[in-house]
């Protein structure tokens, strides 16, 4: 990879990235640095423009304006050359259905001139042993999704592109690769951008995390910024929670309030003191039986951000 060095240049970056279809804007101007050795986490409701991302980091869309670079060269003149040294899935699972595990995995082998044991150990690394001699197109989907990160990990390439990586895996599964996928971040020292759905996953494994809405990066955020970011909740738990709300909007002028179940009340507002609101409530006769400050988590923060949920009334 020539005078690249990745110990402190960007694996991949953007800047300006955009892509239309027709009068369709399904990425609008984004600016992308992904360090090397992170799990870079690439979050976005349906639509919002993070396979389309994606594939032009991949080259495989051509962008409407603005610049990509892998390993340090300009992706337009360096494509063929940066190719050998990723590793994917994007979208679908995806093998030659009539052969087998291992003759999917030999085949791969060969198009990334990988050496001969590679096809070996990527079966034992995703756990697709008892299936090397079964064909493709008989496996489960959970199965074909190991396959097809078989074949994005065989030439373990330094920089790993997956779009869904844990679609179709049970929950043992699902730990599975975040362990998997851990491991060749820290042990490796291999760069992995991917996208997921399991917010939860997400939270857990990346080093940072990306949030596009409507084609646009919206938040960028490592995990120490994520966590001094999410929104605190304060919980009370009273007897008659009427009373309780006339008295949080009336006397203490809290705005974004929530009824939760039996009694609760779930409150967002930014500056809330709990000592305040339980002196109001206790002082206005009520039982209060329950106060305390909860933290938001990464998908009610996914969702309040691109406007799909929140606890404010």
């Amino acid at each position: 990879m020539g005078e690249f060095d990745l110990s402190r240049e960007p694996v991949i970056r953007t800047r300006s990235l955009e892509k239309s279809y027709g009068d369709v804007r399904a990425v609008r101007g984004i600016d992308l640095d992904v360090r090397r050795g992170e799990v870079y986490g690439f979050l976005g409701r349906n639509g919002a423009g993070k396979t389309t991302t994606i594939r032009m980091i991949l080259g495989l869309v051509r962008p409407t304006g603005g610049e990509i670079w892998v390993f340090g060269k300009p992706l337009g003149r360096a494509r063929l050359d940066v190719a050998k040294d990723i590793g994917f899935l994007v979208e679908a699972a995806s093998a030659y259905p009539n052969l087998t595990v291992r003759e999917n995995l030999e085949i791969q082998r060969r198009l990334t001139d990988s050496r001969r044991g590679s096809v070996d150990e990527a079966i034992e690394l995703l756990g697709l042993g008892e299936y090397r001699d079964r064909r493709a197109g008989r496996l489960s989907l959970g199965n074909k999704q190991r396959l097809s990160l078989a074949r994005a990990m065989i030439a373990k390439a330094p920089l790993l592109i997956l779009d869904e990586p844990a679609n179709g895996l049970d929950p043992a599964g699902i730990r599975e690769i975040r362990d998997l996928l851990r491991a060749l971040a820290d042990e490796r020292g291999t760069t992995i951008f991917m996208s997921s759905h399991i917010l939860a996953e997400v939270d857990r494994l990346a080093d940072r995390i990306g949030i596009i809405h409507d084609g646009l990066l919206v938040e960028e955020l490592d995990r120490d910024s994520l966590e001094r970011k999410r929104r605190k909740r304060i919980q009370v738990e009273v007897d008659d929670a009427e009373k309780a709300l006339r008295i949080l909007r009336g006397e203490l002028g809290l705005s974004h309030l929530e009824s939760i179940k039996d009694g609760a009340i779930g409150i967002s507002d930014e500056g809330a003191e709990p000592g305040r609101i339980a002196r109001a409530l206790v002082g206005a006769g009520l039982s209060l039986t329950r106060l305390a400050t909860e933290g938001e988590d990464l998908e009610e923060h996914f969702l309040r951000l691109t406007g799909g949920g929140t606890w404010a009334s």
